[in-house]
């Protein structure tokens, strides 16, 4: 389970607004976090209007999941906008990813037909720039 849900559903909110457009399919997805997460509908359409500030993520492992949701999220529309890279990079910079990860791994989407990239695969990516 999600240790703050709401500051997660708050990066992916600012994420989609990013290239000042929120698709359908960015809206779903969302809401089908905060299902998940059982964070009501009222709450999350709040957090629409006033996202929470970024909190800081201590462990790799929560560093990598919130990274990979922000990319899940950013892909849901099928477009990437130039806007919503530099977003990404910069959520990245603050949870000390560096910008080249976020290259490799939206690279390595394209592999994947469902662009969703394996956890081991995931984690190959990470531990050569990190280790």
């Amino acid at each position: 389970m999600e240790k703050d849900p709401k500051s997660l559903l708050s990066d992916l909110i600012k994420m989609v607004k990013a290239d000042g457009k929120i698709a359908d399919s960015e809206i779903a997805l969302i809401q089908k976090l905060a299902q998940r997460m059982e964070v009501p509908s009222d709450e999350l359409a709040e957090l629409f209007k006033n996202p929470r500030p970024s909190k800081p993520l201590y462990s790799e492992v929560d560093r990598i999941t919130h990274f990979y949701k922000l990319i899940l999220i950013m892909r849901a529309d099928q477009e990437t906008q130039k806007a919503e890279l530099a977003a990404l990079k910069n959520f990245g910079l603050k949870m000390g990813i560096r910008p080249i990860v976020s290259d490799q791994i939206l690279k390595k989407m394209e592999d994947y037909k469902s662009g969703i990239v394996p956890a081991e695969e995931l984690l190959k990516i990470f531990k050569i720039y990190y280790n």
